[in-house]
């Protein structure tokens, strides 16, 4: 017998569908079959959102229950979301609505606010779109987009320096000839050029820049050894046993609990495998029977699986041992450290779901 599956709409007596923008939100309130009930446009700041919450009370019926289908929650409606969660108001985020409905159907505040609710109302009630937790899961968000931004800046000064040691003196070059990296970056932030110098202008100035540059870099090693500390620290509070896997550091383990966000997120580990873009694809034909690379899903998340992999086929006496067995089984190297992946995000994910801590 088929499994009846429950609706929002059977759930809830009315939607209030809200599209958000940086100085205005426009809210509609439908309810069970659809049919709008009232809609109203409020300014973002504090006021508006209050009223904004009193028109969704007005509009529900006695002991009647809402959901609220916010769009951009992560970005113009996380204020709203935030208001939202403090009042116990269950909320989920909006899909975006296909460009294709978008041209057939015109565009504007109101429609775009009754294409949230309606979306929302026709799915079911257990799979709607949670947003995305504050607190240390935030914090962990924000720690990563920084770091991505601190690594990124970091090699393009670093090669920036390189470009221009290339075209140096010949002084110059000679001195830094043969030196790590680290070491020319030590050299020449540790230059002092006084204002005046019998050098030529330009290698005066380009030693200068040189060392403004050196010291950039200095910072930013800084910024990310203090980044690393700080990953490690939220790590622990959350899911101590994730620092414990083999090959997993502060930043892969901080990418892992991220993509996890919260209880219910991701339904199962075959969930978080396909959110990872780690689940198998078949490539079978005729009498050839195998599986690919998947190149979708979050390509961080999966960037993190490679990096523990990687580490594992270094480290890790059991990882070799099943590396050695799959080859002897004619398996190739994708293939085997597409299997590898695989595993790593069911072990990642037994262990984020058995030991997260709640904050």
């Amino acid at each position: 017998m088929a499994r009846i599956v429950e609706r929002v709409a059977d759930r809830y007596d009315v939607v209030v569908g809200v599209d958000t923008h940086t100085d205005t939100h426009t809210a509609v309130v439908v309810d069970r079959l659809g049919g709008v009930l009232a809609q109203v446009t409020v300014s973002t700041d504090p006021d508006g959102l209050a009223r904004l919450l009193d028109f969704a009370v007005a509009q529900t019926p006695p002991q009647g229950r809402r959901l609220w289908a916010v769009e951009g929650t992560r970005a113009h409606g996380q204020g709203l979301c935030r208001l939202l969660t403090a009042a116990g108001e269950p909320v989920c985020e909006a899909p975006k609505p296909a460009a294709a409905s978008r041209r057939r159907g015109g565009k504007s505040d109101q429609l775009d606010a009754v294409a949230a609710a309606h979306a929302v109302l026709a799915a079911p009630a257990g799979r709607v779109t949670v947003p995305r937790s504050d607190g240390p899961r935030e914090a962990l968000r924000l720690l990563l987009i920084c770091r991505r931004h601190h690594t990124d800046a970091r090699t393009a000064t670093i090669n920036l320096v390189k470009a221009l040691i290339l075209t140096a003196d010949d002084t110059l070059r000679h001195t830094l000839r043969g030196l790590s990296t680290t070491t020319q970056i030590a050299r020449l932030a540790a230059l002092d050029l006084p204002e005046t110098t019998d050098l030529p202008l330009e290698e005066h100035t380009r030693r200068r820049e040189l060392a403004t540059l050196a010291r950039q870099i200095h910072i930013l090693d800084a910024a990310l050894a203090d980044n690393h500390r700080r990953l490690r620290t939220l790590v622990s509070e959350l899911c101590p046993p994730l620092l414990d896997q083999p090959g997993v550091g502060p930043v892969t383990a901080a990418i892992a609990l991220t993509a996890w966000s919260h209880p219910g997120r991701v339904r199962s580990e075959a969930a978080y495998a396909t959110l990872a873009g780690a689940a198998p694809i078949p490539v079978a034909s005729g009498r050839t029977d195998r599986h690919r690379l998947n190149r979708g899903g979050d390509r961080t998340l999966n960037s993190a699986l490679h990096t523990i992999a990687l580490t594992r086929r270094r480290i890790h006496p059991e990882t070799r041992d099943y590396i050695t067995r799959r080859r002897a089984e004619g398996r190739t190297t994708r293939e085997i450290t597409r299997c590898l992946k695989r595993y790593i995000a069911r072990q990642l994910y037994r262990t984020i779901t058995t030991h997260h801590r709640t904050p």
